[in-house]
């Protein structure tokens, strides 16, 4: 499980959520460090959780 740092540049407000290792790329042993940028499925019921479904090349 990670924290995810949101950053909404339309609202300029910034939200913490927790975020797990979605299983598709589970398999593929997708390695996760600090500083990536990670795209997030959100859930519909929890506003606080969300699944990590892809994690993007471009870093900070």
């Amino acid at each position: 499980m990670f924290r995810v740092l949101l950053s909404v540049r339309w609202f300029r407000q910034l939200s913490k959520i927790l975020g797990y290792v979605s299983g598709r790329i589970q398999p593929v042993f997708i390695h996760i460090l600090p500083v990536d940028i990670v795209k997030i499925e959100g859930s519909h019921y929890d506003s606080k959780g969300g699944r990590i479904i892809y994690r993007l090349h471009k870093r900070i």
